[in-house]
């Protein structure tokens, strides 16, 4: 399977083995643990579709949540929204 929007690739069975067990583990890209409510410093520029500026690297992201999925963080970004982000472009802060 792959994402139509960031082009990650990724296997559905992987995903299904993943969702039997009970607890959601997401890592940021140094391998720290993420929970919901933790803060986040996005590390490159991201484009956002329909938008005519990326999210610039160094963007401090506060209240996350942690969703299953291909883009496993929900947050809202000032001047953007809301949006989903991949745990591999953030680190904790």
């Amino acid at each position: 399977m792959v994402c139509t929007e960031c082009f990650h690739e990724w296997n559905p069975e992987e995903l299904a083995a993943a969702a039997s067990d009970d607890v959601l583990v997401v890592l940021d890209s140094n391998g720290n643990p993420l929970q919901n409510g933790d803060s986040v410093i996005v590390l490159k520029d991201l484009p956002v579709k329909g938008m005519p500026r990326p999210v610039k690297a160094g963007t401090k992201v506060k209240n996350i949540r942690l969703t299953d999925g291909d883009h496993n963080i929900d947050c809202k970004i000032e001047g953007f929204g809301s949006m989903g982000l991949k745990s591999e472009f953030v680190r904790k802060a």
